[in-house]
């Protein structure tokens, strides 16, 4: 039997920020698995809610963020807990550090590189005291890519780069990843070059890259994805170049003036322009539809290049990303909350699970990937 369906639990999933959009998607895939999960977040009458509309009856909590000895009463008894309630810069801090003291291991769906690079540096030491395992950026982004990067790059030894690129088409976004995009834009992002992290550039042009049939060639930009900070940790790799195709990000063939117009676009984002973006993501539908999240396509490729020139490349393929999402996250709950689970500090997806038996896992929501040698320049 697959860890992936074993039931047999050391201590319930706690699932905060359940009243969110990717919070009920969640919700429903660990209901559809038979976890033992509580609903958490700050609005009782909004968990109640969720509760209502899954098959079986679940428990809720409503605990505040700002109350650290009710959010530590509430990991206590759990084996695992999710964290979904963003943006994550602004309000994931208490629920990751309960974790690492409390010794629960711990999965979020944040989006925000500063978010991820502090779960490393800020509360790992803690994590690894408590025994806790702490996996952030567990979403479609970037999970998915994380542990491809570790398949491509192995055997390989030292790389000179390691380059992810996004390529997304019909994305929808809900209100939670538009706020989490605001944040990402306010800068503070970072790069991974010459063996060690340095502050990113505002200007977003990173010239053409190609991806696989049919996508073709593409102007890309640079993006600050959580990659940049996980994959260093498990790939010994001089640099990490990430990039998105900025047709797809944008919605809008502005070929040569795509870089320009995102990095525009980024340093307007303060001050009164900031907080108006804001007010306008707020009357924006929660989230798209399913049948616009059954549209969407995105592809990750990452291409992994040694010193003498040796290249290999991995595809990964799918759809529905908040769907996509869900079961990412479910999954990990499920495998963190299995006896015998005894991974623990702060965690790449990679570090804390077997790539290739998680993205097989994943097969039956649509993920698919494969990983060949190339030859030529």
């Amino acid at each position: 039997m697959s860890e992936t369906t074993s039931t047999n639990e050391h201590g319930p999933i706690v699932l905060y920020g359940a009243s969110g959009f990717t919070g009920k998607l969640i919700a429903a895939e660990l209901c559809a698995r038979g976890l033992d999960f509580t609903l958490a977040g700050r609005s009782r009458e909004k968990l109640e809610a969720v509760a209502a509309q899954l098959p079986d009856p679940r428990p809720v909590a409503a605990v505040a963020l700002d109350d650290a000895g009710a959010l530590r009463s509430l990991l206590e008894p759990a084996a695992v807990v999710i964290g979904c309630a963003g943006p994550f810069t602004l309000h994931g801090g208490p629920l990751i550090a309960a974790a690492a003291e409390t010794g629960t291991n711990y999965l979020d769906t944040t989006g925000e590189q500063p978010f991820i690079n502090d779960s490393f540096d800020v509360h790992g030491a803690a994590a690894a005291a408590s025994g806790a395992a702490l996996a952030s950026g567990m979403g479609f982004d970037y999970a998915p890519g994380d542990m491809l990067a570790a398949l491509v790059a192995a055997g390989l030894g030292r790389l000179r780069e390691m380059t992810v690129a996004y390529a997304v088409r019909g994305f929808g976004p809900t209100r939670g990843t538009a706020l989490s995009a605001l944040e990402m834009m306010s800068g503070g992002d970072v790069v991974w070059r010459d063996g060690s992290h340095r502050v990113a550039s505002r200007h977003v042009g990173e010239g053409r890259f190609d991806f696989p049939s049919p996508i073709g060639s593409r102007r890309v930009g640079r993006y600050p994805c959580g990659e940049t900070i996980t994959i260093p940790r498990h790939v010994e790799t001089d640099s990490v170049r990430s990039v998105i195709d900025l047709r797809g990000l944008t919605g809008l063939p502005l070929g040569p003036l795509s870089a320009p117009a995102m990095t525009l676009s980024g340093m307007a984002m303060v001050g009164p322009v900031r907080r108006a973006a804001s007010r306008l993501i707020g009357r924006m539908p929660e989230g798209p539809t399913e049948k616009a999240r059954g549209a969407v396509r995105f592809t990750v490729v990452c291409e992994a290049e040694t010193a003498d020139g040796r290249r290999r490349r991995g595809v990964v393929r799918g759809s529905d990303i908040y769907g996509l999402t869900a079961a990412i996250i479910a999954e990990g709950a499920a495998r963190m909350a299995t006896p015998g689970y005894d991974r623990s500090g702060a965690l790449a997806p990679a570090q804390a699970f077997e790539p290739k038996a998680f993205l097989d896992a994943l097969e039956p929501f649509g993920l698919s990937y494969e990983v060949e040698e190339v030859s030529g320049r």
